[in-house]
């Protein structure tokens, strides 16, 4: 396992330039005007668009999608969402999903449509093309709420004198989670053979509906088994705003993940965060731990965690060290794997911004030093993979948007494969347990086959 001081940052300071900003910011928060700039370099022009094939699937020579259950063939994509962002109706009466926080989770089924009515033999053929013919835009038809939970926290009330938990807000929660396992049940029920949940937790200037892009094109490819799941929390003001709304949504992160694995039908969960949102996970993954390890429990058999994925984190390395890693968060599911590139400007920012000698979304291998590097061989769960890959400008959403680096996610998540050409993911071993990945892995990597 990674030591408390596996990590530190004590001469790590890299060699080449970073980008920064011209000018410093004179207020405490980002300026507007640079927020809105990043949201949109993040965003990219147009609308919403599917995400480029993974190149495990352009140029296949099998249909990667024989095995999609009846149901799902579609150009709808169904996720289930659990948000505690505050519900807002548009011009038309339509529910969505605003930055403003609720007290309270509510949860139900967004519909996320692929292509206009778009046949699923066309959506198949388009989904197996490094260059697509035609352009597969993105449209959120319908934001359904099934439940929502009681206002967090609960009331305090007397009782004999004696002060505890309000006994009927207790049951109105627990009432609002079997609920909410009757939807799981439901949605593991069309396709039985794959009890697994898969969640996302976004990040920074996400908007509701941005989640649910994502995810639309993450479960697609992922052969559209299992239970895609998004966690929306209230970001898309600021950066400012945005960190707090992090640290407001902790509790109701752990509320959904206790609740999301006492549904009885589901046997495994895995966790997808991405850059903001990585703090927001391993803060409510510590939290449960310390909750957990005090009852001599195991926290990742209880919340049933078979991966973590942390991807561009943007978070202070000797913070990790000290709050995740000394805390030992990274044993707890089977596997945690993180996804780092120093090309990440948008991680450069926060590295600025807070001063930091390192970020976690931002490590290299040359950053570590021989200790740090025995360290990380010690972790058997533990995995570093750094993206070596060419990406957009700000470079902050690989694990999407490059069809090398989503094609390493889909290998993991889909198959379990563990790193390593003998287990068909050839990623380049920089030492045990640090690798990194090119344009056009797996192909390149290897054999030119595709696993």
């Amino acid at each position: 396992m990674l030591t408390a001081g596996a990590l530190s940052t004590h001469n790590t300071r890299r060699e080449f330039p970073r980008w920064r900003p011209a000018k410093p910011c004179r207020a405490a928060g980002l300026p507007r005007t640079i927020g809105i700039l990043a949201v949109v370099l993040m965003t990219g022009c147009g609308g919403p668009k599917l995400m480029p094939t993974p190149n495990i699937y352009a140029g296949s020579t099998k249909d990667c999608f024989d095995d999609v259950p009846e149901p799902f063939r579609t150009n709808k994509v169904e996720l289930v969402y659990v948000t505690d962002r505050n519900p807002v109706k548009d011009a038309d009466g339509r529910l969505s999903y605003g930055t403003k926080r609720s007290l309270s989770l509510g949860y139900g089924i967004c519909t996320v449509s692929i292509g206009k009515d778009l046949p699923w033999p066309e959506l198949v053929n388009e989904s197996r093309m490094a260059s697509r013919r035609r352009d597969l835009d993105l449209e959120c038809t319908e934001i359904r709420e099934v439940g929502r939970l009681p206002n967090t926290p609960v009331p305090l009330v007397k009782i004999d004198g004696v002060v505890q938990d309000d006994p009927t807000a207790l049951k109105e929660t627990a009432a609002a989670r079997d609920a909410f396992c009757s939807l799981i049940t439901d949605r593991v029920a069309l396709c039985p053979e794959k009890k697994d949940a898969y969640i996302l937790v976004h990040g920074f200037a996400n908007m509701f509906e941005d989640a649910a892009y994502v995810m639309a094109g993450v479960w697609h490819f992922l052969g559209r088994k299992g239970v895609p799941i998004i966690y929306t929390w209230p970001a898309g003001e600021s950066y400012a705003y945005d960190r707090e709304s992090g640290e407001f949504t902790v509790f109701h992160l752990k509320q959904f993940l206790r609740g999301l694995a006492s549904c009885p039908t589901l046997e495994k969960i895995h966790i997808i965060a991405h850059s903001r949102g990585t703090d927001v996970v391993l803060t409510a993954l510590r939290e449960l731990n310390i909750e957990y390890r005090s009852k001599g429990l195991s926290g990742g058999k209880e919340l049933k965690l078979a991966h973590v994925v942390l991807c561009a984190a943007d978070l202070d390395l000797g913070v990790v060290s000290q709050r995740i890693t000394a805390e030992r968060i990274p044993l707890m599911p089977g596997n945690m794997t993180v996804y780092s590139s120093d090309t990440d400007r948008a991680i450069g920012f926060a590295e600025w911004l807070f001063k930091s000698d390192r970020r976690l979304g931002e490590l290299r291998a040359s950053d570590l030093t021989p200790h740090q590097r025995q360290g990380l061989a010690n972790a058997a769960n533990l995995d570093i993979i750094q993206a070596r890959t060419t990406d957009n400008l700000v470079g902050h959403d690989y694990f999407h948007s490059n069809p090398s680096v989503s094609s390493d996610l889909i290998l993991m998540l889909r198959d379990g494969r563990e790193p390593g050409a003998k287990n068909g993911r050839p990623l380049v071993e920089m030492f045990e347990n640090f690798w990194e990945i090119r344009d056009g892995y797996p192909q390149n990597m290897k054999t030119g086959e595709v696993p």
